[in-house]
């Protein structure tokens, strides 16, 4: 899931981080190179949860028509704004913001349908960010699919916040996306430097931050990857939400 745009000459690995730039459907994470395909054995994923996906006719796929709409009635039932990422490196406390509405109740509905579950921290660059929910599991897809697989979220970037240690934001689409609209699945925790924001500032919506756990982020940063960012052993996660 790679960004972007260059500024200042950025390193190209840094720029390539953040950036939804294949369709979610595709079984292979887009931040892995094709031919990338020994790896150690998987860690065991943290927990299991009983299986939560939308199987309620009446509720309907989330789409581009519908997205707006359907997240704002979500939000005003659903407005938790704590939620805690887990990994067996630790918890990552996420405190999300009200004043990116849309971004908040997807992040919610996606936590409380269980989306999370057996995904992974699947982009580790040191001192720059971690990405996390995507996997090269078929499940991925398969969630995807049955939440709304072609949805994009408007950006929600009114409120001027940069991006800074900890800070919590969408990643995006980048092909025909001129007005910023962020993919809804995959999420990234930005670690720094500052000098490195220029080309994610008014360009990323940041829905919110970590109060807890940046110990956790800088360790997952630094595990051993593989040319395409993906670390050697795989990062499952799990969400929850708090209050």
């Amino acid at each position: 899931m790679r960004p972007l745009f260059s500024l200042l000459l950025i390193p190209f690995f840094l720029l390539a981080s953040c950036e939804d730039n294949k369709k979610p459907s595709q079984e292979k994470a887009a931040t892995v190179k094709e031919e990338v395909v020994a790896k150690p054995k998987d860690s065991v994923p943290v927990k299991k949860k009983k299986k939560s996906l939308v199987t309620d006719p009446s509720v309907p796929k989330i789409t581009e028509d519908n997205v707006v709409e359907f997240l704002t009635a979500y939000g005003k039932e659903n407005p938790e704004t704590k939620v805690r990422i887990t990994t067996s490196h630790g918890d990552i406390d996420i405190e999300l913001y009200k004043d990116t509405p849309l971004h908040r109740a997807n992040f919610i509905y996606l936590v409380k349908q269980n989306y999370f579950e057996n995904t992974f921290f699947h982009r580790i660059v040191p001192n720059f960010i971690i990405q996390g929910g995507n996997s090269d599991l078929r499940t991925t897809p398969q969630k995807r699919h049955k939440l709304g697989k072609d949805y994009l979220l408007p950006a929600e970037l009114d409120n001027g916040r940069k991006h800074k240690y900890g800070t919590v934001s969408g990643s995006k689409e980048y092909r025909e996306n001129p007005d910023n609209r962020t993919a809804p699945y995959e999420f990234f925790i930005f670690l720094g430097p500052q000098s490195s924001t220029g080309h994610l500032n008014g360009n990323y919506t940041i829905f919110g931050r970590v109060t807890k756990g940046m110990k956790v982020v800088e360790t997952i940063a630094n595990l051993p990857h593989d040319d395409g960012d993906w670390p050697l052993q795989n990062v499952y996660i799990d969400v929850e939400v708090l209050q």
